[in-house]
């Protein structure tokens, strides 16, 4: 027999086809049926055996078996009839229609006891299933919202394994690490990161202790290049051995650097005020000491003692009058003339007038990668040409003694601003001088060749146009020096025509 015929309903002897029928159409009669049929077969024989029975007692044997054979026939007909309901009722709850089977009055036979109990079962089993079912779409639509709230978080999730191996991660951190969707999962936590010696070292000391981070900054390489993270750090229980946990990672590269835009922005005004009073205080001394000198220089003989002081009292007094004067160029308070610069222009320029006999003396290349269309920057070209002038200017001191010494000069325009790149291939600058290159008075020459006042003042000159200039600590090979400026925005001048 197929498996489609054996969910199909058994048939009933014809026998018992009228008899069920009567059984539906007639749900009262009930459990008086069996008696009533016997009743009325014995009575339709008893009448009907007179006639061919002379012995009574054959007739009165007679009347009593027809009685009970109908009896049998109905109640077995009413049993076969609730068999069937029962044998459908189980059909439909393989099926899954877990609804309840109709009596039709056969309550009281045999197997109409048992539909009640299967009627019953079915009823618990349905409630069972709704109770599945909603707790199951409470799961989802928990799950669901979970998972939002981890695709939404601004920082890359990781969920690990005891084996420090990626479980789970977010949309963030799969494009961090530069990963399609679902391929973190399985890879170990250190092939993905790479931290550095201090980082390593607190990431170590946590997995090893069992400690949690909190908002620890640390400096970890990615497909991007080196950026900051605050790291944080759980771990699902207290069990030594249970090393299964949660990392998110948040890059904070831009809030750092933001952080020391506001830093130096304070230096700025604090040295701005110290320049501004001390400045004026300092000229008058240095302009006396200095004309005393040339005035000695003039009194003594070539080739003497005085004569080689005076040199040294007035070379030293004009070098600190260059001082004072680049402290009272960025005390002054320029006003904003609303003008605008086209920076490629401005480089060319430069290049050409100002740099070009130096480079064609030292032999040093100059390679010009210029964006088009020319980007327009905010503020004057006075400015940018300072700056230029002091960023190429350290350049070509730095290419001293640099085989094939090379300077590129490149533009481009970048979101809301406009970015010139100057790098060269010279030694670079050491990791422990980076982060003081702004400072004021802070250099890397040698005494007497710099006042420690030109990137200070580039600095402070590019932030009163909303820009800032960067060292680029990922460029490999020599030195690099992004200038932000803010950018012409000149599909918004259209729109406003």
């Amino acid at each position: 027999m197929s498996s489609d015929a054996s969910h199909r309903p058994l048939p009933l002897p014809a026998a018992a086809s009228l008899p069920g029928a009567l059984l539906a159409r007639r749900p009262r009669l009930g459990r008086w049926l069996p008696l009533a049929a016997a009743l009325l077969g014995a009575a339709v024989y008893a009448i009907a055996g007179s006639r061919w029975h002379d012995v009574a007692l054959a007739w009165t044997i007679g009347t009593g078996l027809v009685a009970a054979v109908c009896w049998l026939v109905t109640r077995a007909a009413a049993e076969l009839a609730a068999l069937r309901l029962l044998e459908r009722g189980i059909h439909n709850a393989r099926e899954g229609v877990l609804t309840e089977t109709p009596l039709h009055g056969l309550r009281w036979t045999s197997v109409g006891r048992l539909i009640s109990e299967h009627n019953t079962t079915v009823a618990a089993l349905a409630l069972m299933f709704r109770t599945v079912e909603e707790c199951q779409t409470r799961f989802l639509n928990e799950r669901n919202r979970i998972n939002a709230i981890l695709q939404s978080s601004p920082g890359a999730l990781l969920g690990l394994t005891d084996e420090l191996n990626v479980a789970l991660a977010n949309r963030r951190a799969e494009a961090m690490f530069g990963a399609a969707a679902g391929t973190l999962v399985g890879r170990g936590l250190f092939d993905l990161l790479v931290p550095d010696e201090r980082s390593r070292n607190l990431l170590r000391d946590a997995f090893l202790y069992k400690r949690e981070i909190r908002d620890q900054e640390m400096q970890l390489t990615v497909p991007e290049g080196e950026r900051a993270f605050s790291v944080n750090l759980a771990f699902h229980s207290d069990e030594q051995d249970d090393m299964g946990g949660v990392m998110i990672l948040q890059d904070v590269t831009e809030r750092r650097q933001l952080m020391q835009t506001v830093a130096l922005r304070e230096k700025l005004v604090a040295i701005g005020q110290l320049a501004a009073g001390v400045a004026h205080e300092l000229n008058t001394p240095l302009g006396n000491i200095l004309g005393y000198a040339q005035l000695l220089r003039r009194e003594v003989d070539d080739g003497s003692k005085l004569a080689g002081y005076a040199d040294i009292i007035a070379s030293h007094s004009q070098r600190a009058s260059r001082v004072v004067q680049d402290l009272l160029a960025y005390a002054r308070k320029d006003q904003c003339h609303g003008e605008t610069c086209a920076v490629n222009t401005v480089i060319k320029e430069l290049i050409d007038a100002f740099i070009q006999c130096r480079l064609r003396r030292y032999g040093i290349d100059v390679e010009l990668q210029l964006g088009e269309p020319e980007p327009l920057a905010e503020g004057g070209c006075g400015e940018i040409d300072i700056v230029l002038t002091n960023v190429i200017s350290n350049a070509i001191q730095a290419l001293a003694g640099t085989p094939q010494p090379r300077i590129t000069v490149s533009t481009r325009r970048e979101g809301a601003s406009v970015v010139i790149a100057v790098a060269d291939n010279g030694p670079g600058v050491p990791p422990p001088a980076q982060a003081r290159l702004f400072d004021p008075f802070f250099t890397t020459k040698e005494v007497g060749q710099g006042s420690g006042l030109g990137l200070f003042i580039s600095q402070a000159l590019v932030t009163r146009r909303g820009g800032r200039i960067d060292f680029d600590a990922s460029h490999a090979g020599g030195a690099r020096f992004l200038i932000r400026m803010p950018a012409v925005q000149t599909e918004r001048l259209r729109e406003a025509a």
